[in-house]
């Protein structure tokens, strides 16, 4: 529409322009100077008019872009001109100069907005210069964590803080990094975080510092506690059956006792005797594997190695039956062993392997009370190359939607249960290279798998 009426005003001053030219030159030939005078002159007029009228919607154009260019959206067009195609065209300036300002009041908003945010956050955070370590923007958090009342440069750091001045120097965007700094309040623990971006073609770092001597404290003291938790329950767990073998022995020694002191000249039961020697040797060797074990926890922050031996199947049955077997009698369960063929052999580390066992017989015992004919059956043999245990229940089952959890530490079903055992159970197999695999149906039973 604008170009149409710039068209239209164009072909009217160049009617009049041809038509000024016609009556001059009528005149030019009537010898008439004055008239031809007064021709000349309308027509160097109607150019003048002409020209501006064609460049009148350039200036206003060009008028309107210096002022983009300078940001400056506050200039207002008169929509109210005599002349239609520059109304039309004020319009259009007005109309984008609104929008640019909105746009420009929803950035500020938002710009506002997020620097509220970083300043109420307990977090410090520093925009840096990463070719000239120049702070371009620190928040208050970031001055206060570090008892600084201003931060012009990170070099500024170097003299009250040179560990963390170097931390700053040599962290990499996407890293983070836990300083042990002295502040005021004294020695905290604090979590230096890294990202690069890019603004206006610079390179930027965005660093974050947030004081975590709390958070670490607190989790550190949860380690701890889940440490004794596990510590505890494998040393209950040893300890019970230990302390009901010797007390079987001990009311066993105690009758032989009595019955000498009725018969002084009687001979001593040979089977009593064998029977003790047995005992004597099962708690000696089971509180040497809980010290073992102890010491396996001990160092936890080393390298974990095993005590690697030829175990021989049966004589690790014939420990772990002597050891269980009284604590499962004395509630009616039944204990068997089967192993395939007797001369079966693993390489491994006994006393975590007989850990391994105790917690799945007491696992099993817990699943079969209550039930008719409680029974426990271990069982072991050969299957690819591997020596494979299992420990097998008629209890109640695991259910389904239980099965993938059992192993996670500290996860539990039972109310008076530590979620340890079988998680235990799968690191010590792990340690062995091996693996732990378990098969349930509610109802029928439990078989446990080792396979190493």
């Amino acid at each position: 529409m604008i170009f149409k009426r710039l068209e239209f005003g164009l072909f009217v001053r160049f009617i009049l322009l041809l038509g000024m030219m016609f009556v001059t030159v009528y005149y030019l030939a009537q010898f008439t100077w004055l008239q031809v005078s007064s021709g000349v002159l309308v027509m160097l007029a109607q150019l003048w008019e002409l020209a501006s009228y064609v460049t009148r919607s350039n200036n206003e154009l060009a008028r309107f872009l210096e002022a983009v260019k300078q940001r400056d959206f506050s200039q207002r067009f008169n929509e109210h001109t005599t002349n239609s195609s520059l109304r039309q065209l004020h319009y259009a300036f007005n109309l984008i100069n609104n929008t640019y300002k909105q746009l420009h009041i929803e950035q500020e908003a938002q710009f506002q907005y997020m620097q509220t945010i970083l300043r109420m956050i307990d977090t410090g955070i520093m925009a840096v210069d990463e070719e000239t370590g120049e702070v371009e923007w620190v928040n208050d958090a970031f001055r206060k964590i570090l008892h600084l009342p201003y931060l012009k440069s990170i070099d500024s750091l170097e003299p009250r803080y040179p560990l963390l001045h170097e931390a700053l120097q040599t962290i990499k965007p996407g890293h983070s990094r836990l300083l042990k700094l002295k502040l005021q309040e004294g020695t905290s623990q604090l979590l230096l975080s890294a990202t690069a971006f890019t603004m206006q073609r610079r390179q930027l770092l965005l660093i974050a510092l947030k004081n975590v001597s709390a958070t670490v404290d607190a989790t550190e003291t949860e380690a701890w506690q889940k440490l004794l938790r596990v510590m505890t329950h494998e040393i209950m767990n040893s300890v019970a059956p230990i302390a009901s073998l010797a007390d079987t022995l001990g009311r066993h020694l105690h009758l032989e006792r009595e019955k000498y002191a009725q018969e002084p000249a009687a001979a001593p039961d040979p089977e009593l005797l064998q029977d003790t020697e047995e005992g004597i040797t099962i708690i000696k060797k089971r509180s040497e594997g809980l010290l073992r074990f102890a010491h396996f926890y001990r160092n936890l922050s080393k390298s974990q190695e095993l005590l690697l031996t030829t175990v021989y199947v049966q004589e690790l049955f014939k420990s772990i039956t002597g050891l269980m077997r009284p604590q499962l009698e004395e509630l009616g369960v039944e204990l068997r062993c089967h192993v395939t063929p007797p001369g079966l052999t693993l390489y491994g580390d006994v006393n975590l392997l007989e850990q391994v066992l105790i917690n799945l017989i007491l696992n099993a015992k817990r699943a079969v009370l209550g039930r008719p004919e409680p029974k426990v059956i271990l069982t072991a043999g050969q299957e690819n190359g591997k020596t494979v245990i299992e420990v097998q229940d008629n209890g109640a089952g695991i259910p389904e939607d239980l099965l993938e959890s059992i192993f996670i530490p500290f996860f539990t079903s039972h109310k008076d249960g530590s979620g340890i055992g079988l998680s235990l159970a799968k690191h010590i197999m792990l340690l062995h290279k091996g693996s732990i695999q378990v098969e349930s149906k509610e109802g029928v039973g439990t078989v446990f798998r080792l396979s190493l």
